[in-house]
């Protein structure tokens, strides 16, 4: 089988890049409004890209139908947000924030979780996620237009809250105490829960 992107649909292309791109990290997105609203989203097209500086990039992609999603429009004019942990604990929560609602609606309310002041950025930081990673855009690259168009968010972390849960007594984070989840295609999820060492040559 073989699938040309440039001759094929891009929902096709879509569900078979998805598919083949596993398990994905889930960024878990606080950002604000220009009028105050708290906008909570996950876009599992993340990672982490550097330390010196600490950088990420996440990519909230066009809606189907073309339009930006409230995220991105967040991001373009107040420049930061904060990336929290989508755990195993919080997965039902997680996807139901996925939910496009109006954009003076806060999908806090929508999934029952709370929120704390962030210290540097102005976005808050759900209480119930045990990592955070407060954010300053650096950077936003747009490629393309219509649905599922990409854009690339270049951030810079200049804040890490970690919970004393998750450690691992020497100052690590323990994997099996994080317990984060990620995306497969399609509606499929994965837990981190199935580990294995090798030590690096």
């Amino acid at each position: 089988m073989h699938i040309d992107p440039s001759q094929s649909s891009v929902l096709e292309v879509y569900h078979y890049l998805v598919g083949i791109v596993t398990p994905r990290p889930i960024a878990w997105v606080t950002t604000l409004s220009t009028n105050g609203i708290v906008n909570l989203a996950p876009f599992s097209f993340f990672n982490l890209f550097g330390a010196n500086p600490p950088i990420v990039v996440f990519s909230p992609t066009l809606r189907r139908d073309g339009s930006k999603k409230d995220t991105l429009r967040n991001l373009e004019q107040i420049g930061e947000c904060v990336i929290h942990a989508a755990t195993a604990s919080l997965a039902e929560q997680v996807n139901l924030s996925s939910k496009e609602l109006p954009p003076e609606e806060s999908e806090l309310a929508l999934v029952g979780l709370s929120t704390v002041p962030s210290i540097k950025v102005r976005p808050p930081r759900l209480v119930e996620s045990p990592a955070a990673l407060e954010c300053i855009v650096r950077q936003i690259l747009p490629f393309g237009n219509g649905a599922i168009a990409p854009n690339l968010v270049i951030a810079e972390v200049v804040m890490i809250h970690i919970a004393e849960a998750i450690l691992d007594g020497r100052g690590g984070i323990d994997p099996r105490r994080l317990q984060t989840v990620g995306r497969m295609g399609g509606n499929y999820w994965c837990r981190t829960t199935d580990l294995f060492e090798l030590a690096r040559p």
